[in-house]
């Protein structure tokens, strides 16, 4: 007969032989009133937050059926009634479909409406019904200050709707997307944020939104206290255009510029103008490229050093004063040609326009 090594052990009582355990419970005190807001404020706002899987789809070689393949998973959060969820980008990246887990454990097959890679922003659309979405309450982000208390919601490493809590350690970082784009004002917290929290929101103490988590700085690939959401107020205009067009369209001010590097090596601060694209509003407006003159010496072009208002001192710079404004606009772009300040008005163009 063969026992379990539970029935087997001999049980030996503390104190006197036969005598009972005397170890007593002692009775749970009551929450203080920050836990009691803590609970609450998980308790509420995790009923937005979801769990995406993305899909890929492979094609077995022998018997040439089609099979959905996991690619990945992370989390997002309910944007509206309407079944939009936001999550990042860098989740659906390459993937064919997405699945979408809801707070109450239904799954729902999710489409793509729209991608922002230089912003890593997504929106994935639902037909869940409305009194089964509970959508995230919106905060802002201009106003945060360094040490206030932070809560990010997500799932990491697959986990059920795991909360974890910490301030904000920094705002103003600057982070580069998955489409190589800067991404500027971006909150800095200890807040451990983990594999599969991507895309889960960051919340502050009264359970808004104030950011999107996106991403970690670890040398070991772990987390090391050092997490990034995208700021709220980036998310706020972004996320309708995506669930307008698909897409931000982004809008040209008609030029190409010289590499960075180089502006760099002639110490030069700012976006130094290679070529004025023709019939664009930076011709209209007077502009001026880099060109060669009847000696074939190099004559550099417009610096730009302002533009709406904001300072340029890299090509980043220029991408990131545009990020708001819209084609048919026009701006006021500052620029330094030979050695003076030159002010011009400039109609913004669409892409591809």
């Amino acid at each position: 007969m063969v026992l379990s090594l539970l029935g087997a052990m001999n049980v030996v009582p503390f104190g006197p032989a036969g005598a009972a355990p005397s170890t007593q419970t002692a009775p749970r005190g009551g929450l203080t009133a920050g836990e009691q807001a803590t609970i609450e404020l998980f308790r509420r706002a995790s009923r937005s937050v979801v769990y995406i899987t993305s899909i890929s789809l492979r094609r077995d070689w022998f018997d040439l059926n089609v099979y959905e393949i996991p690619r990945g998973t992370g989390s997002g959060f309910v944007w509206d009634r309407q079944g939009r969820v936001v999550t990042n980008y860098h989740l659906l990246q390459g993937a064919n479909a997405a699945q979408v887990t809801l707070h109450d454990q239904t799954v729902w097959d999710a489409r793509v409406i729209g991608v922002a890679p230089e912003k890593d922003l997504a929106v994935l659309e639902i037909e869940a019904p409305s009194q089964s979405l509970d959508p995230i309450t919106v905060g802002r982000s201009a106003d945060l200050q360094v040490g206030q208390s932070v809560f990010a919601i997500g799932n990491p490493f697959g986990l059920d709707h795991t909360l974890t809590t910490g301030v904000i350690s920094a705002v103003g970082r600057e982070i580069e997307s998955v489409g190589r784009f800067p991404i500027r004002d971006v909150i800095q917290t200890d807040a451990a944020i983990n594999p599969g929290n991507s895309g889960g929101p960051l919340l502050d103490s009264s359970g808004n939104l104030i950011g999107v988590n996106t991403a970690i700085y670890s040398p070991s690939g772990a987390y090391a206290g050092i997490g990034f959401a995208i700021p709220v107020d980036t998310v706020s205009w972004v996320i309708p255009e995506l669930i307008a067009k698909g897409v931000v369209e982004r809008p040209t001010l008609g030029v190409e510029l010289l590499s960075a590097r180089l502006a760099q090596n002639l110490g030069l601060e700012g976006a130094l103008i290679g070529r004025v694209m023709p019939r664009s509003g930076a011709e209209r407006a007077g502009l001026r490229g880099t060109r060669r003159d009847a000696y074939g010496r190099v004559v550099l072009g417009d610096v730009i050093v302002e533009v709406a208002g904001r300072e340029v001192s890299t090509n980043d710079d220029l991408l990131l004063a545009l990020d708001r404004q819209k084609p048919g606009s026009r701006v006021e772009v500052v620029v330094l040609r030979e050695g003076r300040r030159k002010e011009f008005q400039v109609e913004l163009g669409s892409p591809g326009g």
